[in-house]
């Protein structure tokens, strides 16, 4: 499917720098809802909740969460990136309180580990398998939590070692936004988490994760997993296909 110059160009940037910051995704009513919505969720499953408050599967709680799978702007770069006929994987939602830690330096997902050498050559594109959209709905400035990403880390073609902190001399930086920027990522890509050093802000994040159809859809609470019939019923045609209502295919 042609794609727009736009993504295109974000689609290089994926490739070259295995990361894209996409400005003024969200409007201020959106980023209200969310903030409202996030407030609201209580925990099940496997959610947890604390210093860090982490709600899996928002998508299937309530109709409100399903157009923030498909945001104009992000599921084109996600199509483009990972095939038209991509799913969501995951949409979860994040509190992170003062005194929040994240993670080490890591990757979500490895494919195969491949040569360097290899990778190093501008003229290999290594196809992206797992991409992720950070929905940022405050305005990041350094203490409150910010991703960390190493530009370029994705063609290392392994993991961070334990302790590891740099790639081809380079040190995480943090990704500084405003509300309603978008980060999208690709799972290869070598990034943390950070510590949110305020006082009294919470960090609010909603992520999405898109797949390529042969990866798998991974719901909790999985063998008792059920769709919400009022989140299917209110579902559009290409957000139900995000979902897993695909064309029959090889392997169905």
């Amino acid at each position: 499917m042609p794609i727009d110059a736009l993504t295109a160009e974000r689609l290089r940037a994926m490739h070259e720098d295995g990361f894209v910051l996409l400005r003024g995704v969200l409007d201020g009513a959106r980023i209200e809802q969310l903030h409202r919505a996030i407030d609201a969720l209580q925990p099940q499953h496997w959610d947890y909740t604390g210093l860090v408050d982490h709600y899996k599967c928002v998508f299937n709680r309530d109709p409100l969460w399903l157009p923030y799978l498909d945001l104009p702007g992000v599921i084109e770069l996600a199509e483009a990136c990972l095939g038209d006929d991509c799913h969501v994987i995951g949409q979860t939602a994040w509190r992170c309180h003062p005194g929040f830690v994240g993670g080490e330096l890591h990757q979500d997902y490895l494919v195969m580990q491949l040569p360097e050498s290899l990778l190093a050559d501008p003229a290999f594109h290594l196809p992206m398998q797992i991409c992720t959209a950070h929905l940022f709905i405050d305005r990041i400035t350094a203490d409150l939590a910010p991703t960390c990403v190493i530009p370029g880390s994705h063609r290392a073609g392994r993991k961070p070692a334990e302790g590891e902190t740099r790639w081809c001399g380079r040190t995480a930086e943090p990704v500084l936004c405003e509300a309603g920027d978008v980060l999208f990522f690709r799972s290869d890509l070598w990034h943390s988490g950070s510590r949110n050093r305020t006082r009294d802000r919470i960090r609010y994040l909603l992520q999405v994760h898109y797949g390529r159809r042969m990866v798998a859809q991974k719901f909790s609470p999985y063998l008792h997993w059920r769709f919400a019939p009022e989140v299917l019923a209110a579902a559009t045609p290409r957000q139900r296909r995000l979902l897993g209502d695909h064309q029959p295919a090889e392997y169905d």
